[in-house]
């Protein structure tokens, strides 16, 4: 009986909740069956059925407001029998109604409701991937955008070509966000544009060249993009425009050669024709479309790769063999017994010579301060892909700031090297500074030419690295002194001159052709990148941090050498000045002062110092991501 009695049990709760069940099911389409019986004339149930809505009730939008109920007089008479909330998308459509919450849409300026573009949310179909279809719509309030129909984007949209861009590839469907001419809008100028183009494979499919997002980010804009500064240049939208944007071919473009100068007069007010004639997107490493800008580029390579190859061995061989050299004259000294004497047996005085005048101290402070200045504003250009790229620029004040900082440098840079020029004229050509002929100047003891001494001298000091010979005996200038003062010429002539053509392009571009400013953008780089990793490892060693004059050489800063140094490192030069007759003219007879003596102490190890950290940054860079 108990069995029995459990299963008629069981088989009532389940008629129960069956009916339960039905009557739930049987209200609901009443409910549904009541509202259409009112509301035919606005909503047709066809229509309904076929939209992306057709699963769902009335009360699935409609809600009850049970707080407000409708007067009992007012039943009956052609009105709803209870009042509704207002309707939530967010209900059902929570993650979109976020996105929108932090639109343009939703801004007081423009507020957009789900409702102006899902206009009737009883007749709604997809239009999912249908880019066709999302452009309409978008163009039903954006006319001025209308260009878009007759774009190349477009119309391989037409084609059947599905990865075309439409509206909602470049701005979203609902997490639309503002462009302005700030940072953050300008770089959606960009960005849109490097979701698509950047892609390989997807541009492999289209038919369509990956070497604009590459050869872009190498230009002085996308570098600027790089670092955090779009507001300062041009993104891609202002060349190819935003919507209208068709073939170079089409003489409707604005990269059209017909309409280009004017494109670029957009930012560049005063630019000449050759200034558009500049490549945008060229490729130095194509020697088949770019002969000229590749042999350049190998060349600025090899010169890179030659000049740093030869004087790094050079460095390195110098720091085993002087270390040998002071412990044995460690030795020597130590463990001999006998009275230490030069190699010439000369028994050394203290006393203290010149060796620079004011002219050329006060000229070297000026070549320091703006040789760092260049290089701390120049470089986060170069490595603007690094984190260290980025922060020295916004320590510095932005593109801006430091743009002004380097200009004042090249300024400082063409005086001094004017000064310094003026003064190598008068040397080789001033009767009132010697009696010998312009050869005998320009190839004599005091000349920072190179002469046939110099080749010997650094056979001799390689036969010193191997412990094949003596060291050198060196006269007024060694070697790599000269090399150094040459290449002053060679850098700012070069650096010099392609950087006025880059300060003032829409000047140049009235008489040069527009490849003139590809080239020089290339040679000011790599030029300016051989020149500060030459001062801040070869020339720092060669001065300051080989074992003999560690940790800093200060002679530059206070003029002054000592007669044991004269014996030791330019015996042929103090040699000349005994068998002349002249020491007594550059003796020094009172030191600097203690002050000054302090402050360029001081400034000398900064900028050391300074030039260290940014050679280790140098080196780290390339080592990790390469040259870009």
């Amino acid at each position: 009986m108990k069995i029995l009695f459990k299963t008629l049990r069981s088989i009532i709760y389940l008629l129960l909740i069956g009916s339960a069940v039905q009557v739930s099911i049987a209200q609901s389409s009443v409910n549904n069956t009541e509202c259409i019986q009112c509301h035919d004339k606005h909503v047709s149930t066809d229509a309904y059925n076929k939209s992306v809505h057709k699963s769902l009730m009335c009360s699935a939008c409609h809600v009850k407001d049970e707080a407000n109920t409708v007067d009992k007089l007012l039943k009956g008479k052609n009105t709803c029998v209870v009042s509704y909330k207002p309707m939530n998308c967010a209900t059902c459509h929570s993650s979109v109604s976020k996105e929108h919450e932090t639109s343009i849409h939703n801004s007081e300026r423009l507020p957009v409701p789900c409702s102006k573009c899902h206009s009737d949310i009883h007749k709604i179909t997809s239009i999912k991937n249908d880019k066709k279809a999302s452009a309409l719509l978008c163009s039903q309030c954006h006319e001025k955008e209308s260009p878009y129909f007759k774009s190349i984007h477009f119309q391989a949209l037409e084609k059947g070509n599905n990865d075309a861009p439409t509206c909602t590839d470049c701005h979203n469907k609902h997490a639309i966000s503002k462009i302005d001419n700030i940072s953050e809008g300008r770089s959606f100028h960009t960005q849109a544009c490097m979701k698509c183009h950047a892609d390989s494979k997807m541009m492999t499919n289209s038919n369509v060249t990956t070497i604009a997002p590459k050869t872009y980010f190498e230009s002085y804009h996308g570098k600027n993009i790089r670092l955090g500064y779009p507001e300062k240049v041009a993104g891609c939208a202002d060349c190819h425009s935003s919507h209208s944007i068709l073939p170079a071919k089409d003489t409707n473009s604005t990269v059209n050669s017909a309409n280009l100068t004017n494109t670029c007069k957009q930012c560049h007010v005063n630019a000449g024709t050759g200034f558009s004639k500049f490549i945008a997107h060229a490729e130095p490493n194509n020697s088949e479309k770019y002969p000229l800008l590749f042999w350049v580029t190998l060349f600025m390579n090899g010169l890179l790769a030659g000049t740093f190859l030869f004087f790094w061995i050079h460095s390195l061989l110098w720091v085993f063999r002087g270390f040998v050299e002071k412990k044995q004259n460690r030795n020597a000294r130590d463990f001999s017994g006998d009275e230490l004497r030069t190699g010439n047996a000369v028994k050394i005085k203290h006393k203290v010579y010149r060796r620079f005048r004011p002219i050329h101290i006060t000229l070297h402070i000026f070549v320091v301060t703006s040789f760092l200045a260049l290089a701390l504003t120049g470089l986060p250009l170069k490595f603007n892909y690094t984190s260290w790229g980025k922060t020295l620029m916004d320590f510095l004040g932005g593109v801006s700031s430091a743009g002004i900082i380097h200009r004042i440098a090249a300024i400082v840079t063409f005086g001094y090297f004017i000064a310094t020029l003026v003064m190598s004229i008068r040397f080789l050509f001033s009767k009132k500074t010697s009696k010998q002929t312009f050869f005998q100047r320009l190839f004599g003891p005091d000349s920072l030419f190179i002469n046939r001494k110099d080749l010997s001298d650094i056979m001799a000091m390689f036969r010193w690295f191997f412990f094949r010979g003596p060291k050198p005996a060196f006269d007024r200038w060694t070697y790599w002194e000269k090399f150094d003062f040459l290449a002053v010429f060679w850098g700012v002539a070069i650096i010099g001159s392609s950087g006025l053509v880059l300060w003032f392009p829409e000047f140049f571009s009235y008489f040069l052709p527009g490849w003139i400013f590809n080239m020089a953008t290339i040679i000011h780089s790599d030029e300016a990148l051989l020149a500060t990793g030459f001062i801040f490892t070869v020339h720092f060693f060669n001065t300051h941090l080989r074992v003999e004059k560690f940790p800093m050489d200060f002679v530059i800063f206070n003029g002054q050498v000592t007669e044991k140094e004269m014996l030791h490192e330019r015996s042929e030069q103090w040699k000349r000045y005994k068998d002349q007759g002249i020491t007594e003219k550059y003796e020094v007879k009172k030191p600097t002062p203690i002050v000054w003596d302090i402050a360029l102490r001081l400034f000398g190890l900064m900028a050391v110092l300074i030039g260290s950290v940014l050679a280790v940054l140098i080196f780290y860079s390339i080592i990790g991501s390469g040259l870009h």
